[in-house]
């Protein structure tokens, strides 16, 4: 039986979640769906595009479907529509209630501060899991339909580092709602790593003189070893994993011990 707690989450959080899995449904299957046609002047739209815009987006080709995957699902709408989800529901955890008042309510349950903690963070982290594997679930159905020829284990390898990404800014803007307490803060924070870190990737493949910053970038360890053609990276994904999870600690850790606003 899951503690009541995360289940009430559930239940005020299920438009947003019911939400953010149709809009990345929607995006992964027009997309996708759109292969059969892409391919007919893929070559003409590939070499429309300058070399180096194509670098800057870490685009290795558009005329395999791996490349017009890497393209289209995991190359930037795709992740910034799982990375909102997830900064989004992250602040709810903490930060809305504080902020909104209700955080003495949530409060009045018979739970240690860390246990609250560690059951809104459960509720969103596993909300937000659903959503950034809603483009595996829909691959995995499209790709044989459409009859798309690339490895379904090399697109799970992507997926799954798409979840893991999601679980890495889970943690980061979960930490920045645990010792803030303010929604503003954990849109500020957590949207200005992404963009930063998504430019610091960018840079790397356009520059050999800036080829390092793709380590500190969480992107890179997402999609920078293009694992839709070369297939599972365990250490990227564990440590993409990991920074979620030392985050988390992290903000669970401040939240019992900082003063809440109520």
């Amino acid at each position: 039986m899951l503690p009541p707690l995360v289940r009430k989450t559930w239940r005020d959080d299920r438009r947003a979640i019911i939400g953010w899995a149709a809009g990345v449904g929607a995006f992964t299957a027009i997309y996708t769906g759109f292969y059969s046609q892409f391919q007919g002047a893929a070559e003409l739209k590939q070499d429309a595009l300058p070399q180096g815009m194509l670098d800057f987006l870490g685009i290795a080709d558009m005329l395999s479907p791996a490349g017009y995957l890497q393209a289209t699902v995991f190359s930037l709408i795709g992740p910034a529509l799982i990375l909102m989800c997830a900064i989004t529901l992250a602040a709810r955890t903490i930060a809305r209630p504080e902020e909104d008042g209700g955080m003495e309510f949530l409060l009045a349950n018979p739970l240690s501060r860390k246990a609250f903690a560690i059951q809104r963070l459960t509720a969103a982290a596993s909300a937000i899991s659903v959503v950034a594997a809603v483009p595996w679930l829909l691959l995995a159905i499209l790709i044989p339909t459409i009859g798309m020829d690339v490895p379904f284990g090399n697109v799970s390898a992507a997926c799954v580092g798409l979840i893991a990404l999601a679980w890495c800014f889970t943690g980061i803007a979960f930490l920045a709602g645990a010792m803030s307490g303010k929604r503003g803060t954990v849109l500020a924070v957590a949207g200005t790593i992404g963009v930063a870190t998504y430019m610091a990737n960018a840079l790397s493949n356009v520059s050999d003189g800036m080829s390092w910053l793709k380590w500190l970038s969480p992107f890179y360890y997402f999609i920078g070893a293009d694992p839709l053609h070369t297939g599972w990276h365990p250490a990227h994904l564990l440590l993409l994993a990991g920074i979620g999870v030392a985050t988390a600690v992290a903000g669970v850790a401040l939240f019992d011990r900082r003063d809440v606003g109520v």
